[in-house]
């Protein structure tokens, strides 16, 4: 009888510690990419702009790769880069001695419309580093990420609720096959 309740109680102990542990997994933090620098946050269709990255990303030296993300991205091209766009990647450019990007200009394409996202990204940092442009006249000028899911300080009651009921529940099997035990040696 002793067995039985201790292996229910452990049975108990570890699905209650699965409920508690599962959410903290699922909500394991994001950190965004550092944030590079454009000369201008607004451009028109066609035009230019200079993405430079602040020291202290990058290995000195290293080759870094910027792509550009937006509608009519591919008719987009890097300023001293000859070759032709694929995939949306713009080119690779060196690191410079203190870790950062000098600034290398953009010019976007003349169908351009709504915000592009600037990209570099290399070995040592495939996180990489943001930054955003937005195309005169378009609407969208929010540089922050969209909002998706549930809000976790709205969940917090039902998981302590869930995790209660759940306590309670293997408390009543527990008290339940100790009782049924108890009867079983009593007759």
């Amino acid at each position: 009888m002793k067995r039985t309740f201790i292996k229910a109680a452990a049975a108990t102990a570890l699905v209650a510690g699965a409920l508690f542990v599962t959410p903290t997994i699922a909500n394991a933090s994001y950190t965004p990419p550092t944030t590079g620098t454009v000369s201008s946050a607004t451009v028109a269709a066609g035009g230019s702009f200079t993405f430079s990255v602040p020291g202290d990303v990058f290995a000195p030296g290293e080759s870094v790769t910027i792509s550009l993300t937006g509608e009519s991205a591919l008719g987009a091209s890097l300023g001293y880069v000859k070759f032709a766009v694929e995939t949306k990647a713009l080119g690779t450019v060196t690191a410079t001695a203190d870790g950062g990007v000098a600034p290398v200009k953009i010019t976007l394409p003349s169908n351009a419309s709504g915000r592009y996202t600037i990209l570099a990204t290399s070995a040592s940092n495939p996180t990489g580093v943001v930054a955003y442009v937005t195309v005169s006249g378009s609407a969208s000028t929010d540089n922050s990420l969209a909002t998706t899911g549930l809000d976790n300080a709205a969940l917090l009651p039902i998981w302590v609720g869930g995790g209660a009921l759940v306590l309670v529940g293997g408390g009543l099997a527990v008290a339940t096959t100790v009782r049924r035990n108890r009867k079983q040696e009593a007759a």
